[in-house]
């Protein structure tokens, strides 16, 4: 059988990880989590796109050739994955052979079939973006994108064809309403096809750090062109194309879901299932940006409160596709309630009641009359359907309904009462408060894995060592 194929963007290079790179990548680590816990085979790919003049002009920068400048920063995206658990299958760099081999086969077959050809490029060009623009997009010569000066540039150029495929694609958006995610980003996608498709110009000849175009080495292959096949060549020589979600910036969805499947349906290749776009996070109110030097390191996260912590917060502090705020102050509240005083009290009061009472060895089971019961007999079904339909806020927030439900059953029951009137009753309490940890668990294995670990042998040995989640001291952010 085919892999569930789930891919993040490649990031590019030419700085540090921040915030942003890490919520596409926890995104995809928990679908891919969550498939392999249903016994499903997975591959999960992720990289770093390291060509272009952005790299070529930070290498410069910084003293370094441009293969020293991405080998250096590959490292940090690497130790930041590892530090948050990321459970890849592969990691792919656009410097590899591999990559390049399968980048210049994919140019030359087009080449071949006439759907790239030789040309002259005259328009805007914006480096930060990596992209062209025509006279009526840009603004007082600014990138109507990020607002940076753009360039006037000349040049001979490859085209692709990408005029050719507005139709087909147009087609294929109406027969696969999954592919555009989440769907009320469609109608921009749609409306931005039908307003006219122009050939995409593929390569350069002022940028020597890229792929060079087979047989013309005076040009360097365009850096998405390039980068979008990446997902392409890794899956080269196994048995898992075509990718089931491609996981996305909202700055990147149209790459993605325009020019990406135009190449591929010239290639004769099928589609991805699914492309999803997340939003954008600010910080503290504002936009993150390098000028005001409010990028979001996770290092400092997981260094103050444990990388499950961090993976919770940024999933379930905004819906998977919509914008968010993140703020200390927000994290901080939200470690203290809901792991701290929710979660781990749940945790730490059951077990120690266990002891106290000396029911230890009791089996869980639902009781199905109570509140609690009735959210754990169908809590399977209800969590299924928010992962496997990207609703990662919602998938955490049934989680939440069951911890709450149960501290609200010790509330309300009062064990410590029970003990001394209705032994049976207690019981009958507990274990239901155990099936309810269980179901914790395993769900949580996906979000916050350590803890579904700790969860896990709490269970088996029935008692609590350490507590889940210490309380936080207060701070001012």
């Amino acid at each position: 059988m085919k892999k569930f194929y789930i891919t993040t963007p490649i990031y590019y290079v030419n700085d540090k990880p921040h915030l942003g790179h890490s919520y596409t990548t926890i995104a995809a680590d928990i679908l891919a989590r969550y498939y392999r816990s249903k016994n499903k085979e997975v591959f999960f790919l992720t990289g770093t796109d390291e060509h272009g003049s952005k790299i070529e002009e930070a290498a410069s920068q910084k003293g370094f050739s441009s293969q020293e400048w991405v080998d250096k920063n590959v490292e940090e995206f690497k130790l930041l994955w590892k530090r948050l658990n990321i459970s890849y299958d592969d990691f792919i760099r656009t410097t590899e052979e591999r990559h390049i081999k399968k980048v210049q086969e994919v140019f030359g077959k087009l080449l071949k079939s006439g759907d790239i050809y030789k040309g002259k490029y005259s328009g805007w060009y914006c480096v930060a973006c990596e992209s062209y623009y025509t006279d009526t997009q840009i603004v007082e010569n600014k990138c109507p994108d990020c607002a940076k000066q753009v360039e006037r540039l000349e040049e001979e150029s490859y085209f692709f064809k990408l005029s050719k495929y507005q139709d087909a694609l147009l087609n294929y958006y109406e027969k696969h309403p999954e592919f555009l995610q989440p769907s009320w980003r469609a109608l921009e996608m749609i409306n931005f096809v039908k307003s006219g498709l122009k050939d995409l110009s593929v390569s350069r000849t002022k940028v020597k750090w890229g792929i060079p175009v087979p047989g013309d080495e005076a040009h360097t292959i365009y850096v998405w062109f390039d980068a979008l096949l990446n997902y392409f060549s890794a899956a080269e020589g196994k048995n898992i194309w075509p990718c089931d979600v491609h996981f996305v910036g909202k700055e990147i969805f149209k790459f993605h879901t325009v020019i990406w499947p135009a190449m591929l349906m010239s290639l004769g290749e099928e589609l991805p299932k699914t492309v999803f776009a997340h939003g954008w996070w600010t910080v503290n109110g504002e936009k993150m940006s390098k000028s005001k030097g409010n990028f979001v390191d996770p290092h400092v996260f997981i260094d103050n409160y444990g990388y499950d912590a961090y993976r919770y917060f940024v999933m379930s502090q905004i819906p998977f596709g919509q914008d968010g705020d993140f703020s200390e102050r927000s994290f901080f509240e939200k470690y203290n309630s809901n792991l701290a005083n929710n979660l781990g009290n749940l945790v730490s009061r059951t077990f120690s009641m266990l002891e106290k009472f000396s029911l230890k060895g009791i089996n869980s089971e639902i009781d199905k009359e109570s509140q609690l019961g009735k959210l754990l007999f169908d809590f399977d079904k209800r969590y299924s359907k928010f992962i496997e339909g990207i609703e990662f806020n919602k998938a955490l927030e049934i989680i939440w309904e069951v911890i709450n439900e149960a501290n609200k059953t010790i509330d309300s029951e009062k064990p410590w009462n029970l003990y001394k009137t209705d032994k049976n009753r207690l019981e009958k309490v507990l274990k239901n408060l155990l099936f309810s940890i269980e179901i914790i668990s395993k769900s949580v294995l996906c979000f916050m894995p350590e803890t579904s670990e700790k969860l896990e042998k709490i269970i088996a040995e029935r008692k609590v060592t350490e507590p889940l989640f210490p309380r936080k001291d207060n701070v001012d952010r």
